[in-house]
């Protein structure tokens, strides 16, 4: 096969990156090279990433070619050779990628989606494995289908445009940024605070803080806005609004405890604003005398039929609702258009009496500072003006409906704070240039000829309201909240406006809450509230929400005191802003690699410092709401922890955990040991943490929350499958440990043998610090029925670990010579100390790559009633120990490990009843001395004791049945070379070189003898114990052989209480210094 190397294929516009040739196993290249020799550039196959071709493939054919490639379709030619792991088709034809056959895709959004994605189905592309296991010459796929495997599609591809043609015939409403967030978050944004309070407001803090005022709170929703924009667009939005944005950024406790009350704010916010419309209406009702039965009852009876109305809307659908919306926008537009008319109108008597001026420049000096009255100050008034500003989470509320939410929510969100803004600041700024802040409505109040004005604007204009200083008067920006509807063209308009206001708003909450609501319940975050999460119709229109929503409505139209409420759900949106803001700053300060907004308009600090701004916010507008708004959020944010809802969203909070993890585990490095602070850290052989529990529990219980524990397995025989098998249950053995409440670690190897993946462990397992210095091993209980070299492979841990330390110490006195002859003494003593202090210093930082000690767990169990004696074995450690002791047999000074770990497990919440019984060796007639050293020595270290006993008869032979019982368990293994010729002894010794020989068991009586009588001894005293700690006995390798020192370990604890043998490596662990 010949490649078009020519550069024109290059420098063509219309060529793309990614070219697919359709090749014959049949072709011959050689006659194909020929053939193309003198001929034109061959053609290749385009792939189109274009939206003009649809991301079609469009086919060409070399000369004479095209007949066999259609012979070849139609006859649907294949081999079992040629057949791909996921083909399923029945007509094949082979594919040809980059040059080269390949089951490679090519980069491709499929593959990316998360599983049950709704904007398409997720493709799995070939593993690595398959790759390189799997790799066919040709590829064999389907007729017609060519082109979605170029572009690393499969079958898939036809069931996402079955779904799309679905999507269009079922007539699924989205909405683009315009109708679905810009007319949205203005109309929230425009409340009917814009008619009847913003005079006041401009009244109150004069045009120059009025400004001001509008310009702090739009701070607050702008910055909340570009946070909200470098969230939405850090991928996919789904539906939920700020809930989602919150909890997909923080995790689920923040997301779960705002989104609730969220949800709720925007519920009882409806019966706000629909209030609000039902007061006007009954305003009207009043002037012309025909209210129903009285004000009150007039508003539940308005406000009741006016809910009704927009549930309706609501529940036919979102276009209703978007249509809704854009008529109730013109609406609000005209009436803003009318009233900057009316400003230009000339005034007439009537109104330069209510303090109508038109534009006038010595009314605009006049009410540019401020004139607080009646108790209020700057933020007083800025409290009142803030929910004005607020509603800028429309849009994004409904970010499940939009076409487009990553490119809607930033724009429409933006776009409408700057015109809501500009809106905000020209209406009172005319409006304050036209009004005068006092003016008595009547119009004799004229000026009289030779009066002093004292600069007042009104006076100036021919109009006397000085009574207005010493009596209440009813006009002017003051007094009249129908302002607006003074000044405008048309008065009825502004009531239309009104109107317009609070019910968009209410709309626009009607519609929220249920859909932040759904997306909540979807989560099962709080599991008694899934009931909700069903949706109905194309849209997925979340009903019993909406139903829910009415209730919540209803109930505070009919029975609460909405002035009372009204703060706590400025907080609650308030709260929602703060934390979407903190969203923002604490994803971009994890530094995670998944944070990549498209949106670059934005600065982690600014996003901090708007969290704080919108804090601040809310105690200024009503402090004990703002302490009820934390202590909910803060019950909820408990309550969410506690339950620990199962889901893994990739929150900035995982991301800033590992990053202050790493942050620590570095910080540890510079952290030089000292022997005040030693922990067991402990690598328990457990094998899967639910084989073996109660190795395991004994092992969390003196590291639970003071040291590390990690649970290790090794996986023995072909590399290959054991590698599969262990990394297919690595998460599994982990999330085991974390359901069980087990503070550990879960690691495994595969190797050849269980001797090198313990060795592997023990060089490999630890970060830094944190690296194990505990080797904690269970006994092998079937040592009997082992092999020769399973044995060996078991012991492998027990003699390596003082092999290594015995090198290591003769290499450290071989250093301390050579140091001491290089300084010749020079500093004398104090130099040596010094030495001394480097190299203990160096010596742990070495060591911590090797185990400081070994604990070998026991637990001795009779052969009948074996099941229940296993399930009581298993199960021992869980439940909390009764009055008893822990019996210590510390017969040898390891550095005071056997000692520290008893005392640990004293201060455990389940052996904290148990009492220390110290057992020592000792002399006959030294009892009493041994005694008071020893408790001179526990004192020092500060260990409460119960008991001290003095063993003087360690070293008498033990009882003959004892020691015939330890022969006939060693029997077996015995070589018994000397009642047998040199030649024969010789040949035995080479083919069973792991048998006791006659020798060694000479050799070592006396210390069988120990550990026999130790045996009797330990029935003796401690029968009755709850767990006995004993110093291990040490064998160098080599030395002692496997079967003989597995029958010491026997026979230490033939028909006793469980036994935690300890031998540490006698470098010390506990120090009596302060």
């Amino acid at each position: 096969m010949s490649m078009n190397n020519s550069p024109n294929v290059f420098l063509d516009p219309n060529a793309n990156r990614f070219q697919v040739n359709i090749i014959n196993e049949s072709h011959d290249n050689n006659e194909t090279s020929q053939e193309d020799v003198g001929a034109d550039p061959p053609h290749y196959e385009e792939t189109s990433f274009t939206d003009e071709a649809h991301n079609r493939l469009t086919i060409s054919y070399r000369p004479g070619k095209r007949e066999l490639y259609d012979n070849f379709l139609q006859n649907g030619e294949k081999t079992e050779a040629s057949l791909h792991p996921y083909d399923t088709h029945t007509k094949m034809y082979y594919l040809q990628t980059f040059g080269h056959n390949t089951v490679d895709p090519v980069p491709k959004i499929d593959y990316y989606r998360n599983t049950g994605s709704v904007s398409g189905n997720k493709l799995s592309r070939p593993s690595l494995l398959e790759i390189h296991e799997q790799l066919a010459k040709n590829i064999a796929v389907s007729t017609g289908s060519a082109e979605r495997v170029a572009n690393g599609e499969s079958s898939a591809g036809d069931e996402t445009a079955v779904s799309k043609e679905e999507e269009n015939k079922t007539g699924l409403v989205k909405f683009g940024w315009v109708k679905g967030v810009l007319v949205r978050c203005m109309l929230n944004i425009w409340g009917v605070m814009l008619f009847i309070r913003l005079s006041w407001i401009v009244g109150q803090a004069g045009i120059g803080l009025g400004v001001i005022i509008i310009l702090l709170a739009t701070m607050v929703t702008s910055i909340t806005g570009l946070s909200t924009s470098a969230i939405a667009t850090n991928g996919f939005v789904r539906g939920g609004g700020a809930y989602y944005l919150i909890s997909r950024s923080l995790g689920p406790e923040f997301g779960g405890s705002i989104g609730l009350i969220f949800a709720f704010a925007n519920a009882v916010a409806v019966a706000m604003y629909v209030v609000g419309f039902a007061e006007t209406v009954v305003e009207l009702l009043k002037e012309s005398a025909t209210l129903m039965v009285d004000e009150s009852n007039d508003i539940r009876i308005i406000g009741t039929i006016t809910v009704v109305c927009l549930l309706g809307i609501s529940v036919a659908g979102m276009e209703w609702e978007a249509k809704a919306q854009v008529i109730l926008l013109i609406v609000l537009l005209v009436a803003i258009a009318n009233f900057f008319i009316g400003t230009v109108i000339p005034t007439n008597n009537e109104k330069k009496a209510r303090g109508f001026f038109n534009y006038q420049a010595s009314i605009f000096a006049e009410n540019f500072g401020p004139d607080f009255r009646s108790g209020e100050g700057f933020f007083s008034v800025f409290a009142i003006f803030f929910p004005a500003a607020t509603g800028i989470l429309a849009g994004a509320n409904i970010s499940g409906d939009l076409k487009d939410p990553q490119g809607a929510i930033p724009k429409g969100t933006m776009l409408a704070i700057l015109i809501t803004t500009v809106a905000y600041i020209g209406v009172a700024i005319c409006a304050a240039s036209c009004v005068v802040r006092d003016a008595t409505g009547n119009i004799n109040d004229t000026v009289v000829p030779g009066m002093s004005c004292n600069g007042s604007s009104a006076c100036s204009l021919g109009y006397d309201f000085s009574r207005c200083a010493s009596q209440p008067c009813d006009y002017g920006l003051m007094n009249n909240f129908q302002v607006m509807s003074m000044v405008s063209g048309f008065g009825p308009l502004i009531t239309a406006g009104i109107f317009s206001a609070t019910l968009s708003s209410a709309l626009a909450s009607l519609v929220s809450a249920p859909k932040v609501f759904q997306a909540l319940c979807k989560d099962n975050i709080y599991k008694g509230l899934h009931f909700f999460a069903k949706g109905y119709g194309k849209n997925n229109e979340p009903i019993r929400g909406y139903v829910l929503t009415f209730v919540i409505a209803m109930a505070f139209i009919l029975i609460a005191e909405l002035n009372t409420i009204a703060p706590i759900i400025s907080n609650f949106f308030l709260a929602s802003y703060a934390l979407i803001n903190f969203s923002c700053f604490h994803a971009s300060y994890a530094k995670s690699p998944g944070w990549r907004p498209a949106f670059r308009y934005y600065n982690m600090w600014v996003s901090l410092f708007g969290a704080l701004l919108c804090c601040g916010v809310m105690f200024v507008i009503n402090w004990w709401a703002a302490l009820i708004t934390y202590a909910i959020e803060l019950f909820l944010y408990i309550y969410v922890t506690y339950k620990k809802p199962e889901v893994n969203w990739g929150s900035s909070t995982q991301a800033l955990y590992y990053i202050n993890a790493l942050d620590s585990a570095l910080a540890l490095t510079t952290v030089e040991d000292h022997v005040k602070n030693f922990r067991p850290q402990c690598i328990a052989l457990t094998g899967a943490p639910m084989i073996r529990p109660a190795l395991l529990d004994i092992t969390h219980t003196f590291t639970k929350n003071n040291g590390l524990c990690i649970c290790c397995e090794v996986y023995t025989g072909p590399r290959k499958l054991c590698v599969k098998e262990m990394n297919s249950g690595m998460a599994k053995k982990q999330d085991w440990l974390t359901k069980n409440k087990r503070k550990a670690f879960y690691a495994a190897v595969a190797a050849e043998s269980f001797r090198d993946g313990v060795k592997s462990l023990l060089q490999a397992s630890g970060l830094g610090r944190m690296k194990p210095n505990t080797l904690v091993i269970g006994f092998k209980k079937d040592w009997r029925n082992a092999t020769a070299t399973q044995v060996m492979h078991y012991l492998f841990p027990y003699f390596s670990q003082y092999t290594e330390e015995l090198e290591k110490l003769e290499q450290e006195r071989l250093a301390l010579e050579a140091t001491i002859k290089e300084n010749d003494f020079e500093e004398g003593k104090s130099g040596i100390c010094g030495f001394f202090r480097k190299a203990s210093t160096l010596n742990i930082s070495k060591h911590e790559t090797k185990k400081e000690s070994t604990i070998n767990t026991i637990q001795s169990m009779h052969v009948g009633e074996f099941n229940q004696k296993l399930l009581e074995a298993s199960t021992q450690f869980k439940k909390k120990q009764g009055k008893g002791t822990i019996d210590i047999w510390w017969l040898f000074d390891d550095g005071g490990l056997t000692i520290l770990i008893p005392y640990i497990l004293t201060i455990r919440k389940k052996w904290k009843n148990c009492k220390l019984r110290i057992f020592t060796g000792g002399k006959v007639n030294r009892i009493e001395e041994e005694k008071l050293v020893m408790a001179s020595l526990l004192s020092k270290f500060r260990i409460k004791f119960a008991d001290i006993n003095i063993i003087c008869d360690i070293n008498i032979k033990p009882h003959k049945e004892s020691w015939k019982f330890f022969e006939e368990m060693i029997e077996p293994y015995r070589l018994h070379e000397s009642c047998k010729d040199i030649t024969t002894a010789e040949k035995l010794k080479r083919e069973t070189p792991w048998k006791i020989t006659d020798a060694e068991l000479e050799a070592f009586k006396e210390k069988s003898y120990r550990q026999v009588r130790l045996n009797e001894l330990l029935q003796e005293h401690s029968r009755a114990a709850n767990l006995i700690v004993l110093s291990l006995p040490v064998a160098r390798k080599g030395v002692v052989s496997d079967y003989l020192y597995m029958a010491w370990l026997e026979i230490l604890s033939k028909n006793l209480p469980p036994i935690l043998m300890v031998r540490g490596n006698h470098k010390n662990v506990l120090t009596f210094y302060s």
